[in-house]
């Protein structure tokens, strides 16, 4: 029987994290407003498609967050995909407490989210639906509307930040 390499221990939840963290991710923040129409938002890595008809995207929030109720209340969302000089928004908004606004320039989106400037990419959103997830909700949205801009994607992986690789050309 061959040998293999691979790990196995009992189920704990920090090695799970670990481990989930060996997938490369991009990184987004999502946004919306509260109810006493403050902007609030969240650096989310668990982004991702999920129909071209209609076009649908989702991304996931712990519960405990503080701004998982706004998200909840079903406001407008955008969501930013960021570039890879944009590792400071990713940390300011990955943090909680504080304000994370303070001193941004941001517009609204044509659904009304609040909109970053200079994102990869902007997704403008309608709520779709929301799921119970163990400890996350996940929620699903309807595109209205996209832009984005050349560059390349912030990219998370391991617990660091990260930079994709240049393929080599084959001649």
């Amino acid at each position: 029987m061959p040998t293999s390499n691979h790990h196995s221990a009992p189920f704990d939840g920090r090695l799970f994290r670990r481990v989930l963290g060996l997938f490369p991710t991009g990184v987004t923040v999502v946004t919306t407003w509260d109810e006493a129409g403050r902007p609030v938002g969240a650096t989310v890595s668990s982004f991702n498609s999920v129909s071209l008809d209609p076009p649908l995207v989702l991304f996931s929030l712990a519960k405990n967050m503080a701004c998982c109720e706004a998200f909840a209340a079903g406001g407008p969302i955008a969501i930013h995909i960021l570039g890879d000089e944009q590792e400071g928004l990713s940390n300011r908004f990955a943090r909680g407490g504080a304000d994370k606004w303070a001193g941004l320039t941001y517009g609204a989106a044509e659904h009304g989210a609040p909109l970053l400037e200079g994102a990869l990419a902007t997704f403008e959103c309608r709520p779709y639906a929301q799921y119970p997830g163990g400890d996350h909700i996940i929620f699903v949205a309807e595109v209205s509307r996209l832009r984005f801009r050349e560059g390349e994607p912030l990219v998370f992986c391991a617990g660091s930040y990260r930079r994709l690789a240049e393929r080599e050309v084959c001649a």
